[in-house]
């Protein structure tokens, strides 16, 4: 049976529901406003950060993430840590009613240092389950971005690939990374088959020579026209939202997962306040297991991250998760 893993996916809420203060959201503004020192905030966002660790682990979850507390979006923090970045005004992201500030490439973008090795490592620090480390891939980092550096829009998915393949090393060697988790929305959101090519070849180049294992992590869209293909590329876990594109149970329905990989599966919905039954989770459980025998782990897990929820509103969705995959787990293992 495969190993049964129930996790988060990336972002946590930030800000808690009254009566707690939302401290973090004060810290920011007063910071903005030039009233605190940039090592005050960064004392709050540790301070949060050890808060959401804390709930992920009371509701059960066997991998947990640092919340990417200290991250805006998707894209603002990487870019900021990166030589060739200015950061300028707000756009809207993706569907959502949230914005982001745009970076622009006005040079040649490249790696200057550790970005998220600090994070994971004081995560680390205050979690007695595996953390793992989460980054957004080349592909989406590229189109989030502006590149006037670059004539060609390839050029600036490779070189952000290079870069990025640099902060795994050292997630690896410094941050001691346990599992990397590659989020690539964008592959499915806006799906382009003419930019297969150049996934295939941005994904191969960000993860050669790597020895922790990788989950490409995909969400808000379906894989159709992309599966199977795209289980020959070098992860060992793939990540599927079953809840934006319910298609994807027909997926493996015609072709289930190899030997060799394994599955993150999105089966609660991340940006609704209701809640999922245990016994609609655990339907979905069987169901996967019966379609995909041989696939080894099995992550359960929100179909994206769960910031636009209410904090205890995520918490809640993730102890439900995690009591219904419990019978399930007829041979507990550790995470490695």
């Amino acid at each position: 049976m495969p190993r049964l893993i129930v996790t988060a996916v990336n972002h946590y809420p930030k800000i808690p529901n009254l009566p707690r203060s939302a401290h973090l959201r004060q810290a920011i503004a007063q910071f903005q406003e030039g009233k605190i020192s940039p090592q005050d905030l960064s004392r709050v966002q540790e301070e949060v950060t050890r808060e959401v660790l804390q709930e992920q682990q009371e509701a059960g979850l066997d991998l947990v993430t640092d919340g990417q507390i200290r991250w805006e979006d998707l894209a603002t923090y990487l870019a900021q840590g990166m030589e060739g970045f200015r950061v300028t005004g707000l756009v809207r992201l993706y569907d959502t009613n949230t914005y982001y500030r745009q970076p622009v490439a006005e040079r040649k973008v490249s790696w200057k240092g550790p970005i998220l090795v600090r994070d994971l490592q004081g995560a680390q620090k205050n979690s007695s389950v595996p953390v793992k480390a989460v980054l957004t891939g080349p592909y989406t980092l590229a189109s989030l971005c502006l590149h006037p550096a670059y004539p060609r829009w390839e050029e600036f998915v490779l070189d952000l690939a290079r870069a990025l393949r640099q902060e795994i090393g050292a997630l690896e060697a410094e941050g001691k990374a346990v599992w990397i988790q590659i989020d690539e929305p964008n592959l499915v959101f806006e799906k382009r088959p003419s930019f297969w090519p150049l996934f295939k070849e941005a994904f191969q180049l960000l993860t050669s020579g790597t020895s922790v294992p990788i989950i490409l992590q995909t969400y808000y869209g379906g894989l159709d026209g992309l599966y199977p293909e795209i289980l020959q590329l070098p992860f060992r876990v793939l990540g599927m939202d079953f809840v934006t594109a319910p298609a994807n149970w027909k997926l493996l329905e015609n072709h289930p997962f190899p030997k060799g990989k394994g599955l993150a599966a999105g089966i609660i919905d991340a940006r609704n306040t209701k809640m999922e039954s245990p016994s609609e989770i655990s339907s979905r459980i069987e169901r996967l297991l019966a379609l995909c025998p041989q696939a080894d782990p099995i992550h359960l897990q929100p179909h994206c991250g769960l910031e636009f929820l209410p904090r205890e509103t995520a918490q809640r969705k993730l102890e439900i998760l995690a009591r219904a995959a419990q019978p399930f787990k007829f041979q507990r293992e550790p995470v490695q």
